[in-house]
């Protein structure tokens, strides 16, 4: 018996790749387990190499895992780039059609199993990937009647022969690996607790929590790896009165969101890093005129079109320093799912409390990564407007103009919708006084900038960092943002037992950035090894501009396109000591 297992299915774009694991994934969601699903794919429609590594497991995990338990083959080249995955127990099923070779330097064991006749005897080959489950539903000993329920709502709008002739797929492949099999004892895996819990990528969950947000307006241009939030609202917006528009190209997005929100309507837009250098400009008018505006950036590999469907954490420094000027701005990163929910529903708060354009920052194996999620709780959403004003504006003396930009203590100026009686003020991206009116006064300018850069200079965010950090005393403080928390808490949990005091420090609020709670923990530790995808240290290097402390501070980078792996941290980590 097993308690976690690792499955990767492979093959070219286009051949029910993606299917296979979904259909495998929810499955197994639905008997309780916990997942964890990555997929590597390519910039194209049809052909090329891509797989999905699925990660189950009888307790919570958060990142895909360093080795391999089976891997599904389709052609050739998925066995070439996967094979050095697998332990010497791993167990490789392969389609019979195209003659598999198994490499000579791998102890795993093969079985070739003709998905592609079986599937095209019981009607279309198209079936292959359902012979497929079959077949690794029998290397696990699991009972096939778990998928007919998964099998029934995707296949029942065809038809119940359908249904039928795809069960009867994964029957075929079920009994002839079991035939080969023998008496071969299986990865049978340990029964999971039975509890429904959600399996869903980031992309979604960011579009949920918008709804529940209120917001009711998205205009964006289609983009990996971002267009799934677009999708995802295009269904949903109408049936609660909102609405979607795919806009001619980024800045219009932008700037159509800036209009939507000035009109008094919560909405977004989301983009990706080539998207989000366009937007560039409108941010700043967003800024200046103190219109909230939410914008989501699901990082990738750049600069340019870069690697479009691959793994980067680069596009810190543009999010925070991109725009000309000077502008307050905030910036989120959660690390999981589940906060990608919160979280975006916490940006809408934070852009109309302060007035300002707020980033949800994420990266492509957060947002495309499928992950299993507690059940999320609509009730702990709140909706907070900030100094919207909502009740009737007291006429104004002399007919003059209502100060939309009046300095404040805070920072905050009170805000109105278009059309409010006694709240006529002027909007313009030059600098302008509190009425609005353009004005190039030299202490005008000073009362301006210092007002807008109050508003964030003591911004309230529950949780700036997640902390685990059982010592008071650390050897090594792990930090990261984004995707790469699960990794990092399997290495932590590695190197204590190697015999460290190992502290981690996942950060949530890349801007403004927490310096405060990050010096307690800098201090506290020996070495500090931050940990991110990109080529230059980017979270290292705003932690030196933040707290100092340079000559602890080690980067640890990955910028070949791919995911960090638990063991490669903790490698790297024990390399310092």
């Amino acid at each position: 018996m097993i308690n976690q297992l690792s499955w990767k299915v492979g093959g070219q774009q286009g051949e029910g790749i993606e299917s296979t694991g979904e259909i495998f994934s929810i499955a197994l969601n639905r008997l309780g387990y916990y997942l964890y699903g990555y997929r590597h794919f390519s910039s194209r429609i049809k052909g090329g190499h891509t797989n999905n590594k699925i990660r189950v497991s009888t307790t919570q995990v958060r990142s895909i895992s360093d080795d391999l338990d089976i891997l599904v083959a389709f052609d050739q080249e998925t066995i070439d780039v996967n094979y050095k995955e697998l332990h010497a127990n791993g167990v490789i099923i392969a389609d019979a059609k195209f003659d598999p070779k198994k490499p000579e330097d791998t102890e795993a064991a093969m079985y070739a199993v003709p998905f592609t006749e079986m599937a095209t005897e019981l009607g279309t080959s198209l079936m292959k990937n359902m012979v497929a489950i079959g077949a690794t539903s029998a290397v696990l000993d699991l009972d096939i009647e778990v998928f007919k329920e998964v099998v029934q709502e995707i296949f029942g709008r065809k038809g119940q022969q359908v249904v039928e002739k795809n069960m009867e797929a994964i029957k075929t492949g079920y009994e002839y690996t079991k035939e080969q099999l023998g008496d071969t004892l299986t990865m049978q895996l340990e029964k999971a607790d039975g509890k429904k819990r959600l399996f869903m990528i980031g992309n979604d969950a960011i579009a949920l929590g918008a709804l529940a947000a209120g917001c009711r307006f998205m205009a964006a241009y289609p983009i990996t790896p971002a267009s799934e939030i677009m999708e995802y609202l295009i269904k949903k917006l109408p049936a609660l009165g909102g609405t979607v528009i795919q806009t001619e190209d980024e800045i219009a997005a932008a700037t159509m969101t800036i209009g939507a929100n000035y009109g008094g309507v919560r909405a977004m837009t989301a983009s990706a890093g080539p998207g989000l250098s366009l937007k560039m400009e409108a941010i700043g008018l967003s800024g200046i005129t103190e219109t909230p505006l939410v914008i989501v950036d699901t990082q990738r590999g750049g600069p340019s079109t870069g690697l479009p469907t691959k793994q980067e954490q680069s596009d810190l420094m543009a999010m925070i320093y991109g725009t000309h000027g000077e502008i307050p701005k905030i910036v989120m990163a959660p690390s999981t799912v589940q906060e990608a929910f919160y979280d975006i529903t916490e940006a809408f708060n934070l852009a109309e409390e302060y007035q300002c354009p707020v980033i949800l920052l994420t990266d492509l194996q957060l947002s495309l990564g499928k992950q299993t999620v507690e059940p999320l709780e609509f009730d702990k959403v709140e909706i907070r407007r900030g100094k919207l004003v909502a009740e009737e504006l007291p006429e104004i003396e002399n007919k003059g103009y209502f100060k939309r930009y009046e300095v404040t203590e805070d920072g905050v100026s009170p805000r109105v919708i278009p059309g409010m009686k006694n709240g006529i003020h002027h909007v313009t991206g030059v600098e302008h006084d509190e009425t609005g009116k353009p004005s190039e006064s030299s202490a005008n300018r000073i009362a301006q900038m210092d007002k807008r850069f109050r508003k964030i200079s003591n911004i309230k965010f529950k949780t700036p960092i997640h902390k685990n950090a059982p010592h008071e005393e650390a050897d090594l403080l792990i930090v990261g943002f984004n995707s790469t928390r699960g990794a990092i808490e399997e290495a932590m949990g590695r190197l204590e037992k190697d015999g460290l005091k190992v502290n981690h420090a996942h950060v949530r609020l890349i801007h403004p950035f927490p310096a405060d709670e990050m010096m307690e923990l800098v201090k506290s530790a020996k070495k500090i090894a931050v940990i991110e995808n990109n080529a230059t240290g980017q979270l290292a290097n705003i932690m030196k501009m933040n707290v100092g402390h340079a000559e602890k501070i080690t980067k640890i980078l990955k910028y070949d396109g791919n995911p960090f792996l638990p063991q490669e941290i903790h490698t790297k980590c024990k390399e310092l000591f």
